[in-house]
């Protein structure tokens, strides 16, 4: 059997303003925004070229046995990748995103710049309720190389 990941619900205290955060600043497509019954709202957004999406919820109540929502902004360390992160950066800033400089991991821990190795190159940012993203540069596949 196999199990995909297709779904992380951000929590966020505006479902509108994190609309357009994902939307039009990180670039994410709306696949969806819609009202399922009275007072609760999804909205569904598919950064490019993933199958895994985002919801935005507001509303839905908890169903019994499951915990409490998380707190907006409590989202740490969902991660993105990418296959040039320093054109990946540059979108996010042309778009006003907030994002860290390119960073990878050396022998005294965090230092700025682009890693000579693959998988070791990263940036950070938050969107308006501090759900913090890491985007991490990936190898092309063999198939683009």
């Amino acid at each position: 059997m196999e199990w995909t990941l297709e779904v992380i619900t951000v929590p966020v205290s505006d479902v509108d303003r994190a609309k357009a955060f994902y939307a039009d600043q990180v670039g994410f497509k709306v696949d969806l925004d819609t009202e399922v019954a009275p007072g609760i709202r999804i909205v569904q957004l598919t950064p490019p070229g993933s199958r895994c999406s985002v919801a935005l919820i507001t509303g839905m109540p908890t169903p019994p046995g499951a915990p409490e929502p998380a707190a907006p902004g409590s989202l740490r360390g969902a991660q993105l990748c990418v296959t040039d992160i320093e054109a990946a950066r540059a979108e996010l800033v042309s778009r006003g995103v907030d994002v860290s400089p390119v960073l990878h991991v050396g022998p005294q821990g965090w230092a700025e710049g682009r890693s000579e190795t693959e998988w070791n190159s990263f940036m950070h940012f938050t969107d308006p309720d501090g759900n913090s993203w890491n985007v991490q540069e990936a190898p092309a596949p063999l198939s683009e190389r």
